[in-house]
Parts: C-alpha cells; sequence; structure tokens
C-alpha cells in the first residue's frame, strides 16, 4: 500500500502529457542513484490518459459451438447462435456484427421479425430476450424469464406480434412481441389431446399456424401426437398419433396437407380431409431386407417441404435419415429429393441446423428455393438450388480460420501500400474453382469504407504447418495467400523420423512468425525445432534448398548464486569462446526430426522457401524447442534461440555465423557467478517437455501428444505439480502454462537446475560497447533470467565483400538486469520517435536482370545519429521484462526511468506502438489486466481489467500493434479484435455496418376471384380480440418474470433521433398509458362492484318496509 501511494504522489506531481526528463520524481519515471542523468533528455510527451479507451471491435471467424440459425427474407440478414451465448449477425460482406448474452447460456433458437429490425432469441436459461437491430451495435430492448416451464420451441407467424412458445411440460403460451408479457391465453396440453389418453405426450417440438387459416394451430409433440388448435373456439380440429417420435414439421404452402420426420428414419404426408393415418410413408435411405424387415435408420432431424412455381414437383430437404449399417463408413448428409431424383450431399461436419431460402416471405404462396443454408459443427456453407448440380455458393467470410488449429498471430498496420494488392494478385491464383456464379444470397445490410483506413496484415500460424495472411483493413478480414511450410520436407515414411516419434498429428505446427513487409522477407518457427526463411517472388522458379543443421545442446548445468547488486552488473568484452558444438557434429544420432527436399523443387509465384535451419538431436535427446526469433534483411542476418543457447545465421552466405550457449554469452561476466560442472549421471530425458503439445487447440479431439504440462484445470488445482514442472521445464514453457501463478521477483529463488533461455531478440543499429562513438549493428539478447545482452557485429559495407568475406561478432558483456524474462526491445532516438529497424527494399529474386544496370542491393537505414540532429548522437533503449520496464540511454548504459510493472502477476504480451502520432509501451498481463505506459518516462496511462479470466489461447495469441489495435484468439475458430485508442472508440460507429435497411414490405400474391372463392386465399384474423387483456385476461405473474432491457432507458436515449428511438418513446408510452388504463379499469370495477352492493341492499330494505304504516318503522 505505502508503495502505491507513492505512486500516485509521484503521479500528481508530475504533469500528464508534460516534459519527460530523468529528474522527474514519481516511481514511474525514478532515475537509478548511481546513473548519471543526461541533461540533453528532454521529450515532450503528448499522451494523457484520455486518449486511451478499451472497446471491442469486430470478431472474425466461425461461431465456435454453434447451435442454431435464422434467416430474415426481406433484409436478407442470418443470425447464428451459439452454446456460450453469442449471436453472430451476417449481411454483405462487411456487415459482420457479433453480440454476447450476459448470462452466457446457449441460444436454443431465433426468430427474427421479419422486416422489423428485431430479434428474439431463447436461451437455455428458459428466458426470452428482444433484440433492437436498427442501430449499429445491437442491444435487448425486453426479456422475459420463465419461471416454472422450459421453453422447447417458439414461433412467430410472419407480420404478427404474438409469439408462440411451446414447452416441456406440452403447454403452449403467447406473449405479446410489443410489450413483451405472457397473455392470458393458454393451450394447456391436456386440453390439446383426448381425455382418454393417459400418457403425457412430451415436450413440445414444433409449432406453426396454417398457411390456409391462421386461427389454426399446430402443435406437434414429441411422442408422435400432431394437434391442430382453433385458436377462435378453444377446441381440437384433429389429432394425429403416430408410433414414432416427431422431430420435424413442414407445410404444404396451400395448408392442404403437410410433412412430419421421425427418429426411425420415416417422412410421413398427412393430408387434412383424412388425418386417421398417412397418406404416404417413405423411407428415403431405408431399404426392405430379404426377410421383409426395413432397414433401421437413423432420425431425420428436419425437414422442409417446399414447392416451386418452375416445376410441378416440391422440393422435400431433410438431413439425416441414413441406415446404421451405411452410416457407419460416411459423413453427415443433406438430402435434396426433388420429383424422383434425389441427391445426397456429404458433410465434413455434423449438421446443426440448415434453412431453406426462398423468395417470399408468405407461407400461403408458393415458396421457390432458391439456396439451402447448411450450419455445420465446424463450418458454414451455402448450396445453389437453382443448378442441377447444387453447386455451393463461395464464401465472403472468413469462416475458414480454423481449417487448422492457429497457434499462433501476427499483426501488421501501416504496411506498405502495395503488398496487400500483391499478394491478393498471388493468392487468387489459389482459390478454389467450381462455385455458383449467382451472387452471395446473405447480401443485406449496408457497408461503407471508412475515412480511417490503413493497409493491415493479420498472419495466422496454424498446427499443419499452413501460413495465411489475412487483409485485416477497416475492421474486415479476407483471406489474401496461403503457404504451406510443409511442401519444404519430405513426407516421413511410416515408422521413420524422429518427427513422428514426438508429435504424431503436426510435426510442422508453427510456433512463431517474423515478417518484414518491406524487404518482404518471411521467417516461421515450427514445433519442431526448425526455422525456414522465405524470399518473395512474382515468378515461379526451380529452387534448391539449402539446409543448415545446428547442433544446439549443451551439458552443462547452472548453479545460480544470486548477485548482490540486481542493477550493478559488471561489464567486459570477451573474446567470443569456441562453442562446444560445431554444426553437423556429434554421434551417430545427430539428425534432424525432419527430412528437406535434396531435389530442386519447382515453386509457384509467391513465397518461396530459400533456407531451412534445423537442429539436431544429441545423445538420443530431442532439440529443445527455439523461443525466440529475429530476422534483418539489411544485415543479412537471422537469429533464433532456445533454454540452451543461440544461434546466428548468414542467410546471405548461407553459413552458421555463430552457435553458443547461453553461459557462454556471458564469458567471464556472469552476474549469477555460475560454475559448469559434469554431466548428470540420471539426468532426466528433457524429450517430455521438448515438443509443447496443440491439444489444447482441438476442443473435441483426444490427441495423444507427448507433453510434460497439464490442463489449465489441473494446474489451477494442483500447485505442487506445478512448481515441480516448473523446476524441470524451461522457465518461457512454465510462463506459458501457469500465468495465473505469481511470481517471485528475487533471484535466489530461481531453481538450481533452471536453465536459461533466450527469450526475446532484437537486430537494430546501437552501440555495442560504452566508448563506442558511432553506432553499429548489433543483436540485442535478453533471457529468461532478466538479463540483456549486447553483441556488436562488423558487417562489411561493399555488397562483393559482403558476399565473401565473413561477419564478425560476440558478446560484449551484460547491459542490464531486470526482474522475470526479457519481452521486449525498442529503440527510441533522444527525441522521443521510434527508431525502425534497417531494411533492405524488395527486388524480385527471379526477375529478369538487365545487363546495362546490375543488380544492386538497396538498404535503407534507421541510424540513431542520422533520425537526430538537435540532440546529438545516441539513442534511449526500452526493455520490457515480464515484472518491469526501463528506459536506458546509449552508448552510456545508464539507466534514466525504471518502472515495477506489477508484482502479483507477470506480463505475457508487450510491444512498443505507436498510438496519436507519439509512441507508448502497450503490456498485456496475465491477471487479464491491458496496460499503457508512456515513453520514456514510463508513466502510467492506462489499467483495465479486460480480461478477468486470461486461459492459454488467450495467452500465446494476444498481440498489439500501431493505430491503438489488438487482437486474440477469443474461441478456437473466431479472432477477436479491440482497440485501446479513444479516437478510433469514438470512430467506430462509422466504421461498422447497417444492419436493417429500411425496405417496403412485398405485397401478398393475389390469387384471383376463383380461388378466393372456393376458400383458396388464407382467412386472416385479428388475434388482438383472442390473445389482447380484455379477452383472455392477465396471465399468472409466477409463471414468467418481465425483465427490462439492461441499459433500461439509457438505450433508448441512444436511439433517440431515429425512427428506433420513436418507436422505443412509443411502445414507452403505450406501456406507461396501458398501465394507468389498467389501474383505472381496476378502480372502475371496484366502484361498480360497490355500487351493485349498494342497490342491492337499497333494494332489500325498500321490499322488508314496503306494506308497513310510516309509524311502524
Amino acid at each position: 500500500m505505502k508503495k502505491f501511494r507513492k505512486v500516485l504522489d509521484g503521479l500528481s506531481s508530475s504533469s500528464p502529457g508534460g516534459v519527460a526528463s530523468p529528474s522527474c520524481g514519481s516511481a514511474a519515471g525514478t532515475p537509478t542513484a548511481h546513473a548519471p542523468t543526461p541533461q540533453d533528455i528532454h521529450v515532450q510527451e503528448t499522451l494523457v490518459s484520455e486518449n486511451f479507451q478499451i472497446c471491442k471491435t469486430v470478431r472474425h471467424g466461425f461461431p465456435y459451438q454453434p447451435t442454431c440459425l435464422a434467416f430474415d427474407p426481406v433484409q436478407k440478414i442470418l443470425a447464428i447462435g451459439s452454446r456460450t451465448g453469442g449471436i453472430r449477425i451476417l449481411g454483405r460482406p462487411g456487415v459482420d456484427c457479433y453480440s454476447q448474452h450476459e448470462s452466457g447460456a446457449a441460444v436454443l433458437q431465433l426468430q427474427f421479425l421479419i422486416n422489423e429490425g428485431a430479434l428474439v432469441t431463447a436461451c437455455a436459461d428458459d428466458t426470452l430476450h428482444l433484440w433492437n437491430l436498427r442501430q449499429r451495435r445491437p442491444a435487448i430492448l425486453h426479456s422475459l424469464k420463465f419461471n416454472r416451464e422450459r421453453i422447447t420451441f417458439c414461433h412467430l407467424p410472419f407480420q404478427s406480434k404474438w409469439l408462440y412458445v411451446g414447452t416441456e411440460r406440452g403447454n403452449t403460451h403467447i406473449v405479446n412481441i410489443e410489450s413483451f408479457v405472457l397473455s392470458g391465453y393458454v393451450i394447456m396440453w391436456n386440453k390439446a389431446i383426448e381425455l382418454a389418453t393417459k400418457a403425457h405426450p412430451g415436450p413440445v417440438v414444433h409449432l406453426s399456424d396454417s398457411p390456409k387459416d391462421e386461427g389454426k394451430l399446430l402443435i406437434g409433440f414429441e411422442s408422435g401426437t400432431v394437434v391442430q388448435w382453433d385458436l377462435r373456439s378453444k377446441k381440437v380440429d384433429f389429432r394425429i398419433y403416430y408410433d414414432e417420435a416427431i422431430h420435424s414439421v413442414s407445410w404444404h404452402h396451400e395448408g392442404k396437407q403437410f410433412m412430419c420426420s421421425h427418429s426411425d428414419g420415416s417422412l410421413t404426408m398427412w393430408n387434412l380431409r383424412n388425418t386417421a393415418r398417412p397418406i404416404q410413408i417413405t423411407y428415403p435411405h431405408g431399404k426392405i431386407l430379404k426377410d421383409g424387415r426395413k432397414e433401421s435408420c437413423k432420425p431425420i432431424l428436419k425437414v422442409e417441404y417446399k414447392t416451386s412455381r418452375n416445376s410441378s414437383e416440391p422440393y422435400v430437404i431433410f438431413s439425416g435419415g441414413l441406415s446404421y449399417d451405411k452410416s457407419g463408413g460416411r459423413r453427415p448428409t443433406l438430402t435434396i429429393m426433388h420429383g424422383k431424383a434425389i441427391t445426397v450431399l456429404e458433410m465434413d461436419h455434423p449438421i446443426v441446423e440448415f434453412l431453406v431460402l426462398c423468395d417470399t416471405p408468405y407461407s400461403n404462396e408458393v415458396q421457390d428455393p432458391y439456396a439451402v443454408v447448411v450450419l455445420l459443427e465446424k463450418d458454414f456453407i451455402v448450396v445453389d438450388l437453382t443448378q442441377s448440380n447444387f453447386p455451393i455458393f463461395e464464401n465472403p467470410y472468413p469462416m475458414d480460420i480454423h481449417e487448422s488449429p492457429v497457434t499462433c498471430t501476427a499483426y501488421f498496420a501501416e504496411c506498405p501500400p502495395d503488398i496487400i494488392p500483391i499478394l491478393y494478385s498471388i493468392g487468387a491464383k489459389q482459390k478454389k474453382t467450381g462455385y455458383s456464379h449467382k451472387e452471395w444470397p446473405v447480401s443485406g445490410g449496408t457497408w461503407t469504407l471508412g475515412s480511417q483506413t490503413y493497409p493491415e496484415i493479420i498472419v495466422t500460424g496454424h498446427a499443419d504447418g499452413t501460413v495465411k495472411f489475412w487483409d485485416a483493413s477497416a475492421i474486415t478480414l479476407q483471406m489474401l495467400y496461403k503457404l504451406k511450410t510443409s511442401k519444404v520436407f519430405e513426407k516421413p515414411k511410416a515408422g521413420e523420423g524422429r518427427a513422428g516419434e514426438l508429435v504424431e498429428e503436426d510435426p510442422y505446427a508453427i510456433q512463431m512468425v517474423s515478417w518484414c513487409p518491406h524487404s518482404r522477407l518471411f521467417c516461421v518457427v515450427g514445433i519442431s525445432a526448425h526455422v525456414i526463411l522465405y524470399r518473395f517472388s512474382k515468378h515461379d522458379a526451380n529452387t534448391q534448398i539449402v539446409s543448415l543443421e545446428v547442433r544446439l545442446q549443451f551439458d552443462s548445468e547452472d548453479v545460480i548464486s544470486p548477485s548482490e547488486a540486481e542493477n550493478n552488473p559488471c561489464f567486459s568484452d570477451p573474446s567470443s569462446p569456441q562453442p562446444p558444438g560445431s554444426p553437423g557434429s556429434g554421434t551417430q544420432d545427430s539428425l534432424p526430426c525432419l527430412k528437406v527436399k535434396s531435389r530442386p523443387v519447382r515453386m509457384p509465384p509467391g513465397y518461396q522457401a530459400e533456407m531451412v535451419v534445423q537442429l539436431q538431436w544429441v545423445d538420443g535427446e530431442p532439440p529443445q524447442q527455439i523461443t525466440s526469433l529475429d530476422i534483418n534483411s539489411a544485415y543479412g542476418l537471422l537469429a533464433f534461440g532456445n533454454c540452451n543457447g543461440l544461434t546466428v545465421v548468414d542467410f546471405l552466405q548461407k553459413t552458421i555465423l555463430m552457435c553458443m550457449g547461453t553461459l557462454d554469452l556471458y564469458g567471464a561476466a556472469d552476474p549469477y557467478q555460475r560454475l559448469t560442472r559434469s554431466p548428470r549421471k540420471n539426468r532426466q530425458s528433457t524429450s517430455d517437455f521438448c515438443m509443447r503439445g496443440l491439444s489444447h487447440f482441438y476442443s473435441d479431439s483426444k490427441k495423444r501428444i507427448r507433453t510434460s504440462y497439464q490442463s489449465l484445470t489441473e494446474l489451477s488445482d494442483n500447485q505442487v505439480s506445478m512448481d515441480m514442472e516448473r523446476s524441470k521445464s524451461p522457465t518461457s514453457e512454465s510462463r506459458e502454462n501457469s500465468f495465473s501463478r505469481s511470481r517471485s521477483s528475487s533471484v535466489s529463488s530461481i531453481d538450481r537446475d533452471t536453465k536459461e533461455s533466450v527469450t526475446t531478440l532484437q537486430f537494430g543499429e546501437s552501440y555495442g560497447r560504452k566508448g563506442d562513438a558511432l553506432p553499429t549493428a548489433c543483436l540485442w539478447v535478453g533471457t529468461s533470467l532478466g538479463v540483456v545482452l549486447l553483441l556488436p557485429i562488423s558487417i562489411p559495407t561493399e555488397e562483393e565483400e559482403r558476399m565473401e568475406e565473413p561477419i564478425t561478432m560476440g558478446p560484449s558483456g551484460t547491459v542490464l538486469m531486470l526482474k522475470g524474462s526479457v519481452l521486449r526491445f525498442a529503440f527510441l532516438d533522444c527525441g522521443g520517435a521510434l527508431i525502425q529497424s534497417p531494411y533492405e527494399v524488395w527486388r524480385d529474386p527471379n526477375g529478369p536482370e538487365d545487363p546495362d544496370r546490375p543488380r544492386r542491393r538497396k538498404l535503407i537505414n534507421f541510424s540513431p545519429s542520422s533520425s537526430q540532429e538537435a540532440c546529438g548522437d545516441g539513442h534511449l533503449a526500452v526493455v520490457c521484462s515480464e515484472k518491469q520496464a526501463k528506459v536506458i540511454l546509449m552508448p552510456t548504459q545508464a539507466v534514466l526511468f525504471t518502472h515495477n510493472i506489477t508484482e502479483s502477476s507477470f506480463l505475457l504480451r508487450a510491444d512498443v506502438v505507436s498510438v496519436c502520432n507519439s509512441v507508448c509501451l502497450a503490456c498485456f498481463c496475465a491477471n487479464g489486466h491491458i496496460m499503457t505506459l508512456s515513453l520514456p518516462s514510463l508513466r502510467p496511462l492506462m489499467d483495465i481489467n479486460y480480461l478477468p479470466l486470461t486461459d492459454l489461447r488467450i495467452a500465446r495469441t494476444f498481440v498489439f500493434t500501431n493505430g491503438g489495435q489488438a487482437l486474440y484468439l477469443s474461441s478456437p475458430t473466431e479472432i477477436q479484435r479491440l482497440t485501446y485508442s479513444q479516437e478510433m472508440t469514438d470512430n467506430l460507429q462509422d466504421m461498422l455496418g447497417e444492419l436493417f435497411t429500411p425496405i417496403e414490405t412485398p405485397e401478398a400474391q393475389n390469387k384471383g376471384f376463383l380461388k378466393g372463392f372456393f376458400g383458396g386465399n388464407a382467412q386472416t384474423f385479428d388475434r388482438e380480440e383472442l390473445f389482447g387483456e380484455a379477452a383472455a385476461g392477465k396471465a399468472s405473474r409466477s409463471l414468467a418474470q418481465h425483465i427490462p432491457g439492461p441499459m433500461g432507458l439509457e438505450n433508448m436515449k441512444a436511439a433517440a433521433g431515429g425512427v428506433v428511438g420513436d418507436l422505443a418513446r412509443a411502445r414507452i408510452a403505450l406501456d406507461q398509458r396501458g398501465e394507468r388504463l389498467g389501474e383505472l379499469e381496476e378502480r372502475t370495477a371496484l366502484m361498480m362492484n360497490s355500487a351493485e352492493t349498494f342497490s342491492t341492499h337499497a333494494h332489500q330494505v325498500m321490499l322488508k318496509h314496503k306494506d308497513k304504516k310510516w309509524y311502524q318503522l
């Protein structure tokens, strides 16, 4: 508490947005006592707390665990409900909205108020919700909670304000959509069935009004009973009893017959003239066996019976119904029966629900179906019914993010403007063919390109080794290009290869990516301890892939004794020691996990593999996983590290430049004064925790991947085993799998057998030693023990010498130490501007050469000395670890500012990003907090508890980018984007699409005189007369509870000024007027009763004394 008060005191003493100097008296920017304070560092900071605000922007991908589907045929928008209480509403490309029920209860059913801009949801907690879709962010207007009965089915007739609700008890209730209160009109199950029937008919599974007469309600019970209820006379017209359970019912548009689907795989057709028995019973996929019996079939879960103008034969579309003998080896199916033609469409995943899209919203007109929307467990497709081969439409939404589980993400804002068109042109050649030539049928809503748009790209790595590039500009997401990294390797044969012993199903899974959009260099790290370097080319090529193998396995054990002064490490310049293991050497088992193709490989235009670097097995133990990566196109260098050490590769000369253990990077300047010991005799094999499994990305599959970490529930329940695991595995592994646990920041608590991992790497122009006058190429190295090392690099300047002369580099000693693992490096000039890393301008490696103009490398160098003139030489280095952040001045290595970010938790992600024409440090903490700190003073600007429950998926995929944006994988199938910028939050409404568009409701068709004369037209009736309070009375208050929308009047005010606001105010006024009228009516009734009582008593008194004289009274 004292520390917190000191921070507040310091913050109050320093003005926000003021001049940042090392003399600020706040804990957020306390100058280190022993370090001299440079007087020339005065940065005018412009960012203040008012510049930051957390807000979710948009969610991309397939809705996780979908449950139901609905479609508005007039507005042409579609809604999908999920098991976690989410709703996705989709329209034309760009119209994509996500809303969430606060209760988190599964959405059982969705019902659009067709062309009204509203949606009714029925949830598993027996609550109905009315959503307003006439605003860019849908909101709940009313809720109705059923207390005594469970909701099983809902039906809302077109242009009706009365919703029929079926329950598990078999009763049917009626809800007024406008006031969202129950009507007193109830259809009880015991009145719907015959009195002689002793068994309960079961829950209501179907409700629909007759297309011929809206006053007739068809009620289907699970047991097989179907009842037509006359709403006017409140009695049953007919009852149907069938031996098999009913799953769905579908009317013919004329209202004279209907079809039922049953649990035995049969379809029954019923005619209203004779309801004693079905006029037709069919088993579409069941055959008659030799002994006369029929094959047992799976249930037909849903059937749609639709008529068409172009054909006298109706469409019968259903899911399921396969025989049990066939279904064992077959996938889920959707069957389309049109006349005698039967088409069976096999699906890759189980069918959740399907809808047939028709031209008309009226149920009593010829339906003319044109498409079928099929919602699968992990996919979403639309089938074109207008073509005989039933092709599917090309899906404009990014529903295939989870085609293979996402294992890593990267987010790049403000990319070069030419990168998206060129990736799209290359990726267009990868698209599948055979789609329907018609336009996407879900075309509702409106969306316009916002004014504040800039090129954004999201990169996702997947478990099968694929990498996908997505255009994320203007809060949309479109696939650009797909790269398959597995094509670099030979397919492992059964029983061969080390990879199969470790990761049986995902040896190519992507762990991290590094991409330079300017030079178009791309680098991936795979789970089998391999690194692949790609170059971009517009031309195809036959290329021999260079393969390098590295032995990076050291037997030393680290004996750690805490150093007295954490912030005073000794500095020295030791010469580079000889690596204990040279590349390619070792025992007979010194082989990599995968085998690179040795023959020349033909590569199409796009990203083409140039080089593969793999770590070898050593002494029967697999290589440790790679924990850090960086690449620099200007230097021609690639660096990666793991818990054993660091490797630097010269990818221009295709040589290993450095292969050094982490301990050897210190030389004699080890701040922990560790000693090497002989190898342990009974050293435990590290193969158990070499390969981090990917099973947590598969929600339903049971993969057997060798891994030592436990599930999240096990980690939270068993702290002892978690600590034991941490002592065995590298610190980075412990961090990723036990982030809910607080850590000790003292060095003395580090386990004696803990290996020191290289956790982050950064190439850049800096000062390798204190005495350097000019900046040179350097590699910054951060470790899991919080140590920052600096390796100066000597690179030949001439291009000819660069390709022939060797590069020299070596450690220059420890720069500083922090609490916790080092996460991020960034460099600022003395004016506070961000210094970009040098890069090489892209040139096509396979392009035609001009003999008159030889091709030369064009380098762009952002040297600290060239980026500033007034401030002199030097630059600022920002270093952030799991616990704290520091800003140091180079080349003096003086610590200017220090800020302890968290004590009870630790950071999972930290990035230096540009926001509002300035820069800040954005952090995501394991306890769910998102924080921003000013630079260079490290003054806290924002601290919001955004994600209270952080899981492993979010921890691995959360990433910040420029422009105040971030993203993470909210579920195995969805990417959630958010902004932490107040400016973008304010402009978000203009960037989102409109769900509702004013459209005139199509008029009903005129059926002509003869059809109307002979009863062909649908009979209309006034539901208000039957269901209104005047006729039906009030429902029991204990049956259901009305709940106003969570935002109440605030929501109404937000909608003010538009149609929604007028309707909302009118609805509130009507509700209030209705309540007053109800109270007046009750008082009037009491007065009438009182008057009648008085009149009766007066009449009795008059009769008693009528014949008496006045003196007898």
